[in-house]
């Protein structure tokens, strides 16, 4: 499960959001089930930053976000990222030089639905 939260940040506090940014990766990597994270901002415009992160599942990423230290290191700041969707399930996938695969949805049955 991917979770994207994008964030648009001026730059004159650019410095303090990454400080609160980092703070955030860091509770939320100490949590059962986080695979990865990024903290990444776009080449085109400065202002524009996201956090993503990779979780096993939906169930490890809800159950991160109650934990104590995701709930002051990390939850004040989801909360100033942009009001969209942000997690994400996949549905297909493919390594460098390989072949597509397909996973089916975890919300019905078939590949897409």
């Amino acid at each position: 499960m991917l979770v994207t939260n994008r964030f648009v940040v001026e730059v004159d506090v650019a410095d303090d959001f990454t400080e609160r940014a980092h703070a955030a990766l860091t509770a939320l990597a100490a949590c059962a089930g986080y695979l990865r994270g990024q903290l990444v901002r776009a080449l085109d415009d400065p202002r524009h930053w996201s956090l993503v992160t990779e979780w096993e599942s939906v169930g490890a990423y809800r159950r991160a976000l109650g934990g104590f230290e995701v709930k002051v290191s990390a939850v004040p700041l989801l909360a100033q990222s942009v009001d969209e969707p942000s997690a994400y399930e996949a549905l297909a996938s493919a390594a460098p030089g390989g072949a597509v695969v397909v996973t089916a949805s975890d919300r019905a049955a078939g590949p897409y639905r």
